[in-house]
Formats: structure tokens, sequence, C-alpha cells
């Protein structure tokens, strides 16, 4: 990266330490994302799967920085995937280079970490950002799984029109976690206050390769 460009080019290596949350709602208590034409999410029973990632990105990696993502399993036909659908970020670097690459609705929000706080273990994360008020987020660690967990997926994202299948792999050490999360109850996350996620899970020292090596692949 020069200092004429605003983001690192893709594919972003990007490592840290991050918790993970899977919910179950019905689309009727979400929000109304806008997902990309032929985008639809993937339901279970009539609940949505949602997934809530609160990372914080270490300075190994392509860029440091801490973020807060939701992300929606969804279908395109056959082909499944995520679509991520609000994130808030602490870096411009990071704002700029997921919208202008892959199309992720970044925005710019206020962060405080606090590990290790109250109960043994139990870290704290705290976001502020116009439109969602604070929102509360605690994770005590619980059991650790073996080995390193390999994920690979897609992110089904609009860029100028046209729908991405952008490339995602992560790994990392898991180890099951209690996650509960007090949000603004006027804010735009009021509705994860309304229940608990059904698993959660932190992963450490993870490996997040995201984006395309030449030539992109596009979807019709």
């Amino acid at each position: 990266m020069t200092e004429a460009e605003p983001f690192p080019p893709e594919p972003w290596d990007l490592r840290g330490r991050m918790h993970v949350s899977l919910w179950g709602a019905r689309r009727n208590r979400l929000p109304r994302w806008t997902l990309p034409e032929g985008v639809r999410p993937l339901t279970v029973g009539g609940r949505c799967a949602l997934l809530t990632f609160c990372v914080d990105y270490s300075p190994e990696g392509t860029l440091a920085y801490r973020e807060l993502l939701l992300a929606l399993a969804v279908r395109q036909g056959r082909r499944t995937g995520c679509t991520a659908v609000a994130v808030w970020v602490d870096s411009e670097q990071s704002k700029a280079g997921g919208r202008t690459l892959w199309g992720i609705p970044k925005e710019i929000g206020g962060f405080a970490w606090e590990p290790w706080a109250g109960a043994p273990g139990t870290e704290h994360v705290r976001l502020r950002a116009p439109g969602t008020g604070e929102v509360r987020a605690a994770f005590r660690p619980g059991r650790p799984l073996p080995g390193r967990l390999p994920v690979r997926t897609r992110l089904l994202q609009e860029v100028d029109g046209e729908t991405l299948a952008v490339p995602a792999h992560l790994t990392g050490k898991p180890s099951l976690t209690r996650a509960s999360f007090r949000p603004d109850p006027a804010g735009t996350l009021a509705f994860l206050g309304a229940g608990r996620p059904l698993l959660s899970f932190t992963l450490e020292d993870f490996r997040f390769r995201v984006g395309f090596r030449p030539p992109r692949e596009r979807l019709g």
C-alpha cells in the first residue's frame, strides 16, 4: 500500500481474536436489510440464521482495527454463503476498503475493549455509533475445543450492481463461550436484546483471508 492508496489491495490477510455467536431469528423481527439481487436468507424452521462477530484484528495482519459485524446466512439458487448486512469498524481504511472492494456496508463506530474484566476471564466489548446508541457484549470463556477450526465460505455482496462471491477462509483455535448482549433498546440493534445466541465460541490466534486474486469471480 502506498501513501496514495486509501486502503490495502486484496486479498487481506487478517489476524487476531474474535467472538462469534449464532442466532435464530424470525425475519419480521430483524431490520429490513437490503440483500443483493437474487439473494435470499437461508431459513430453518422459519428462522433466519444470523451471525455476530466481535473482532480485534491485530497488527500482525494487513490492518489492525476493531469490528462488530452482522452477517446473514443466505442462498442464491443452490449456492449458499453469507451476506454482511451491518458492520461497524474503528478504521477509515477498513471502511473504505470493505465498501469499495467487496460492497461490505461498513460504518465508523467507537469501541471499548476490556479484556478479563468482571468474572474470571470475561471479556467486555462496547460499541457506540450513530443509530445504535451503546451496545454492550460480554464473553465468558468455556471449554477449549481440539485443533484449529477451518471455515471456507463466500460473502455474497453487491458492488456496482453486480453480485460478487467474495472468497473467505478462516482458521483459528476454538473454545466454547457464553455470550450476552445488551443493546440500546432504542437503537438499530435492539433486537439482539430479545433473545440469546444459540451457540457462541471464541477463535484465538485466527487467520482470516478475504478477497480475490485476479481474475475476480462474479455471479450473474
